[in-house]
């Protein structure tokens, strides 16, 4: 099997819809003589080391009681260090239960300003991220109950020790190399090097799924990222030459060739979607052409389990050019452009409107049927033959495709969830 061939499998082996039930280690799984790791949202790490243990990223707050357990039967401490390889909830949440008297919890400088932007936006992204991940009250609940008495609070840590660039460390026989990387899912990601191993922890810096296509944004609500500090990191990986890559999910690549590829493809594929939405931005195309027009070729292929390329074009658009599209005066005054299409709905006839949406649906144009009944269902939600054009639309988006990506799909089902029981009520 060629190199490339191996890169290919990587890709097959990691669908989107995975992300949906996170997979918890118990007992905590070897991943190297001296590393282990527990699986969970994101993955928490045990580097064992003849001073004790370092922890890299905790987990979320009400999750972090089984990694504590699951680590303690492996190294029951000391803990001299902890280290968060980014400042999302996922990573931090856990960060006090493993506290103890000496520990220095070590972060990339911008942890404390990536907390603060994440708990800006808290009360709305409680609500969005349900959307998703409401899956997991089944999983807090059984957590609960295990683990009755422990602190499940979500941790806001402030580092012990905060670096910019580059911060090495030695816990007990174990050299370690932090390295700042920002652009990749946060401004303050880094990477735990492992110079005497050649092992590379960067967790979440591509993504959670590896290698997919990153995601410059996120449905759930979030900053945007950038390509160019993204393709950075990749170039920076590549020239450590690690023979490990450990990631926030899965089993580590290893192989010094097999990593490098990865990494270049998912660079150069990112490289190409940058440059090509950037010449059809300077040749004056709309960006709804441009999301149609870009797209990988067969010897950049990445999975798209997570981004996709039309979502990072979109991303890219609105990063150099912003939220205005030059195509309406509406575009710049608080009224929902959808005020519109409701009124011509009703003066159409929704009987009308609902057909034409249906034919729409049967052309192959699901989404255009879903703009059609959407302007029936904006004046009456409890239209049954409208919702049941967005239900089969729905069903249609899915079949085609839609299933593959961990957002996508977890928005179709939702919507599916929601127009269903309008479309089926008697």
């Amino acid at each position: 099997m060629s190199i490339e061939d191996e890169v290919d499998r990587l890709i097959d082996e990691r669908p989107g819809k995975e992300l949906l039930t996170p997979a918890y280690d118990d007992p905590a799984y070897p991943i190297h003589d001296f590393i282990y790791r527990s699986g969970g949202t994101t993955a928490s790490y045990l580097l064992r080391t003849s001073a004790g243990r370092v922890i890299v990223n905790t987990g979320m707050g009400w999750e972090a009681p089984h990694h504590r357990r699951v680590f303690d039967a492996v190294c029951p401490g000391p803990t001299p260090y902890i280290v968060t390889t980014q400042g999302h909830v996922d990573h931090v949440g856990g960060v006090a239960l493993f506290r103890e008297p000496g520990t220095r919890y070590v972060a990339q400088a911008s942890n404390p300003r990536c907390q603060a932007d994440d708990a800006r936006i808290t009360p709305f992204r409680s609500g969005t991220a349900l959307l998703w991940f409401g899956n997991l009250g089944h999983l807090v609940r059984n957590f609960s109950a295990r683990y009755p008495g422990v602190s499940r609070g979500q941790d806001r840590p402030t580092p012990d020790v905060a670096f910019e660039r580059r911060l090495s460390l030695r816990a007990g026989d174990l050299d370690l190399e932090l390295i700042s990387m920002p652009g990749g899912e946060t401004i303050d990601s880094c990477v735990v090097w492992l110079p005497q191993q050649r092992i590379a922890l960067v967790s979440n810096l591509f993504g959670p799924l590896f290698p997919h296509f990153p995601n410059f944004n996120t449905l759930r609500g979030d900053l945007y990222r950038f390509p160019e500090p993204y393709l950075a990191n990749a170039r920076a990986v590549r020239e450590l030459q690690p023979e490990v890559l450990i990631t926030g999910r899965h089993l580590p690549i290893r192989g010094r060739a097999l990593v490098d590829a990865a990494l270049g493809r998912l660079h150069d594929a990112v490289d190409f979607v940058h440059r090509e939405t950037l010449e059809r931005i300077n040749a004056g195309k709309d960006i709804f052409t441009i999301m149609r027009e870009v797209a990988l070729p067969p010897r950049l292929r990445v999975g798209q389990g997570y981004g996709t390329v039309r979502w990072a074009v979109r991303t890219i658009w609105e990063s150099y050019t912003g939220w205005f599209q030059r195509r309406s005066s509406s575009e710049l005054y608080g009224v929902d452009p959808g005020a519109a299409a409701a009124d011509l709905a009703e003066l159409a006839g929704a009987a009308a409107v609902v057909e034409r949406a249906r034919k729409r649906l049967e052309a192959g144009e699901p989404v255009v049927a879903i703009q059609l009944a959407e302007a029936v269902l904006a004046r009456d939600e409890t239209h049954r033959a409208a919702a049941r054009v967005l239900v089969d639309a729905h069903e249609a988006l899915l079949a085609a495709g839609g299933d593959a990506n961990f957002w996508e799909s977890g928005w179709l089902r939702h919507q599916l969830a929601r127009w269903r029981p309008v479309a089926d009520a008697r």
